[in-house]
């Protein structure tokens, strides 16, 4: 990896301490190096305000005049009542060159911040990183597709249950994994759940870690009735189109809803966590979501993480091409 490969890399990993209390902007990292070292670093704040750029050359002051700039996502170029567009910022900081790991879709911007860096005659280079990519993939889902990414969580037996036949779930996994579960709760702006599970289980959907609790994200449950207080009614899993500000949705099932989703080819990513168990005769954990052929099940989703988490293993899945809607 080049050296301007690894300064995106750990721009992109600043960005995870913005999500999600970044919406609606997108979580954002950005570095200014100087001689090899770091003079200063930000990420987008809560609410979305200020920018990551902001951050980081108010951080560095005149530290930051001949530095190099590693942003994330491509410096907006619009202003907005919120805040100056950080393009200008840019231009008026000093800096000598600004690293680009991802294009911003976002029309207002598309391009048009780098012009506008080029044009004050600092060099601007966009060096596209699968890691800047990753870490705005929500972002990037909304403005290209018009929703959400959505990540379906599976708790499952060895035998593929996510509970006795009596309904009996708690708990399938140990406290490892179900630790892992409420962080990437607290990365998502919305959680989701089936009207069954909601009724049978009355979850609570929380983000219960100690410091992360603030980070408990909208929840939401599918059903085409009304939705109780404190939640938020989805008629379909194709209605997500309209989950306003909202970039990275958690389905926590159960069965009938991941199906839906499924189904519907809108999962993203999948996080299977299996517990050492054997169930026999139990709630399945995926229902019936149209599948033609076993040919066809073939080539639609790449393993990208294993881990251990205590005596359950995870497994992260993302869809690959052929899959996506």
């Amino acid at each position: 990896m080049s050296g301007d490969a690894r300064w995106l890399a750990a721009a992109a990993s600043l960005a995870a301490r913005a999500r999600p209390m970044s919406r609606p902007n997108p979580g954002v990292g950005a570095i200014l190096v100087h001689g090899g070292k770091v003079v200063s670093r930000g990420w987008t704040m809560d609410g979305g305000r200020p920018h990551a750029e902001a951050v980081a050359l108010e951080a560095a002051g005149e530290a930051a005049r001949g530095a190099t700039l590693y942003v994330s996502l491509e410096p907006c170029a619009h202003v907005s009542a919120r805040g100056p567009a950080c393009a200008d910022l840019v231009a008026a900081s000093g800096v000598a060159r600004v690293v680009v790991g991802c294009a911003d879709p976002d029309p207002r911007t598309a391009g048009k911040g780098i012009e506008r860096m080029r044009a004050a005659g600092i060099t601007a280079d966009l060096l596209p990183s699968a890691a800047c990519e990753r870490s705005l993939s929500g972002y990037l889902k909304t403005k290209r597709l018009g929703r959400p990414e959505v990540t379906l969580k599976l708790a499952l037996s060895l035998d593929g249950c996510i509970a006795a036949a009596s309904g009996e779930s708690q708990w399938i996994t140990g406290e490892a994994a179900r630790a892992h579960t409420h962080a990437m709760r607290a990365k998502a702006d919305a959680i989701l759940v089936g009207g069954r599970t909601l009724r049978a289980d009355a979850p609570r959907l929380d983000v219960r870690l100690p410091g992360l609790e603030a980070r408990s994200p909208e929840r939401w449950v599918l059903t085409r009735g009304q939705a109780p207080e404190g939640w938020h009614a989805l008629p379909s899993p194709k209605s997500i189109t309209s989950m306003e500000g909202v970039q990275y949705l958690f389905v926590e099932g159960g069965g009938q809803t991941a199906a839906a989703f499924l189904r519907a080819g809108l999962v993203d990513r999948l996080l299977i966590y299996r517990a050492p168990v054997l169930v026999g005769g139990g709630l399945p954990g995926l229902a019936d979501y149209g599948l033609a052929s076993l040919s066809a099940a073939h080539g639609q989703w790449q393993l990208t993480e294993r881990r251990q988490l205590g005596s359950d293993t995870l497994e992260v899945y993302e869809a690959t091409s052929c899959s996506q809607a």
